[in-house]
């Protein structure tokens, strides 16, 4: 399988690479102090606003989406891991954070005409912000049919009812639509119990209830109440009783997302490790110089180069076979990328000391970041099932 980019992906990395490190890299700091300054969470600012302006006038914009940007899952492989680096700046700044990013890739494929025309343009163009509204505090939300909020047709309209947290993309401000998955149909079998509607933020019945903190950092996720929401018929996204069909559209390019944007988070937090180690002394000579922290260093180089080319491998598989077909390699991913990051990160939490404990580095915080994604977009058990049940399947067939 060949996983060299094209003459084009590689020119628009390199483009992008130019962007990350001449403007990106050096706004972190403008937007860390307008963080200081206790903005409501989920808000945008200010240098954001102006990188995605600068980012529309290089022409990189919307590169995570392939209808508008021609490019493969592959090619964008090495754009999000870039992004990565810089993960509150980076990925927003080209309109390709999510959840809007793959709320795109959702539309993109299910959306009619005039759905696309209402939801699909004004993201393209950052009119608004949306969410994906499926995680509930009552029910294990890592087994999608528990889900008890329910979207019921009532004369000429949907009526949602429910409560749904820590949505990603509601708590900002500029969150204009929900995408909402329900029950629908109580008898039905468990997979065509449930539908997608389209709720906006300000239909009446809706409330934010909060922002939710992860690991004690403000970001933009919510919690959200529904009730008695009445949205009309047209807002139904694909076929009544097809919600998790729809959803399915988005989740292949959100977890391969998550792992390219992680590989990238981690290249920054080895580097930062390297960097300290070569400038503290300890015990007469700089850790640099210690063996045991060495292996360590070398082995977190292995395994993020084991990690990239098994995603790249998995994205070169969806832009052949479909997500579908590689649905325990996508799994497969998402395990190896958040525990191989987990491991870099805590080493250079460990060599900063407690310097790596603090806000003055980034280091807790993407911390928590993925931590928070073993968990989003279904939990590492879930994703070791699907691996163990294709390997298990394999071999049944093939005896």
């Amino acid at each position: 399988m060949d996983l060299t980019p094209t003459p084009r992906a590689a020119e628009i990395v390199e483009r992008f690479r130019c962007f990350l490190e001449e403007e990106v890299l050096r706004a972190e700091s403008a937007h860390e102090q307008w963080r200081a300054g206790g903005p409501r969470p989920g808000a945008e600012s200010p240098v954001l606003v102006e990188l995605k302006a600068e980012a529309r006038e290089r022409g990189l914009w919307n590169l995570g989406l392939r209808s508008a940007s021609g490019l493969t899952h592959l090619d964008y492989a090495p754009i999000a891991e870039l992004a990565g680096r810089s993960p509150e700046l980076a990925p927003a700044a080209i309109n390709a954070a999510p959840p809007d990013s793959v709320n795109m890739v959702m539309l993109d494929a299910v959306a009619s005409t005039e759905q696309r025309r209402r939801w699909l343009d004004p993201l393209l163009s950052d009119e608004f912000r949306s969410a994906f509204a499926m995680t509930e505090p009552e029910v294990s939300s890592s087994d999608a049919t528990n889900i008890a909020t329910t979207i019921e047709w009532d004369g000429d309209a949907y009526v949602v009812n429910g409560r749904k947290w820590y949505i990603t993309g509601a708590a900002n401000p500029r969150c204009a639509v929900l995408f909402v998955v329900g029950r629908s149909d109580p008898t039905a079998p468990p997979h065509r119990r449930h539908s997608l509607v389209v709720v906006p933020t300000d239909a009446p019945g809706v409330r934010v209830v909060r922002s939710l903190p992860v690991f004690g950092y403000d970001g933009d996720q919510a919690e959200i109440t529904f009730s008695d929401v009445r949205v009309p018929a047209e807002n139904l996204l694909g076929e009544r009783g097809r919600g998790f069909a729809v959803g399915q559209t988005r989740l292949a390019a959100a977890r391969l997302q998550h792992c390219m944007r992680t590989v990238g988070l981690s290249e920054r937090a080895l580097e930062m490790t390297c960097r300290r180690a070569m400038s503290r002394v300890a015990f007469g000579r700089s850790l640099a110089r210690q063996g045991t922290l060495r292996s360590e260093l070398a082995a977190s180089r292995i395994a993020l180069d084991r990690t990239r080319l098994l995603i790249q491998h998995t994205a070169a598989l969806v832009d052949r076979d479909g997500a579908t077909a590689a649905q325990a390699n996508i799994s497969a991913a998402k395990v190896l990328t958040m525990r191989t990051a987990m491991e870099v990160i805590e080493r250079a939490i460990s060599v900063h000391g407690a310097l790596g404990l603090s806000d003055d580095v980034p280091l807790a915080r993407w911390w928590a970041l993925v931590r928070g994604l073993h968990i989003a977009d279904g939990p590492e058990e879930v994703h070791l099932e699907v691996v163990a049940r294709h390997e298990l399947r394999a071999a049944e067939s093939s005896s």
